[in-house]
């Protein structure tokens, strides 16, 4: 069995922590001793902590992607039942007491003085992502006015992750996947022309 790089203990390092306490609660010495590395290692494969916040974000970009997309696909129903397990999923991972909520909302909350910072950027790319993959699955299924319609779910998506990390209560979201699936139910055919 081969050791795994150096380069991928610090960002599994940095993932936990920076998930775990945030990312202005966790010292780039704290990341060195949880990776078993030197902070001179560290540094050599990232240049400053604003890197390491950058990949730890771009850890969780395709991993979520992919659960999401996971989820959608294992649901057993029509469009809007799909929609809805995705919501009904993260509730049920959110009763888990290690959850804390979307790190890529969690982490641009801890930035938000600093629109320029390359974490901003990755998480606001990841949020255009699920919204771009929403819009592909509306419009496949010939719904009028997808951009507008994934916007919608990706509104109530955004506002139970923060709904749910202030009240600690997962029936929040719940009950934003069942105005999902009421929305997506709701949505009209496509015109044909």
């Amino acid at each position: 069995m081969t050791a795994r790089p150096t380069k991928d203990r610090i960002v599994a390092a940095a993932s936990k922590l920076f998930y775990d306490e945030g990312i202005r609660g966790v010292s780039v010495d704290a990341v060195a001793e949880k990776a078993g590395v030197t902070k001179r290692t560290l540094y050599y494969h990232f240049k400053s902590k604003d890197d390491l916040i950058a990949a730890y974000l771009e850890g969780r970009d395709q991993p979520n992607l992919a659960l999401f997309k996971r989820w959608f696909d294992e649901a057993v129903g029509g469009l809007a039942a799909k929609v809805q397990a995705i919501f009904d999923n993260l509730a049920r991972a959110a009763r888990h007491p290690k959850w804390r909520g979307c790190g890529f909302l969690r982490t641009s909350a801890e930035l938000a003085n600093m629109p320029g910072h390359p974490a901003m950027k990755i998480g606001a790319a990841h949020k255009k992502k699920f919204e771009a993959w929403l819009q592909a699955e509306f419009e496949a299924a010939k719904l009028s006015d997808a951009p507008l319609l994934a916007r919608h779910v990706a509104l109530l998506l955004d506002g139970s992750f923060a709904t749910v990390l202030l009240h600690r209560d997962p029936a929040y979201m719940e009950a934003a996947g069942l105005a999902a699936h009421k929305l997506v139910s709701a949505a009209k055919p496509k015109r044909r022309s």
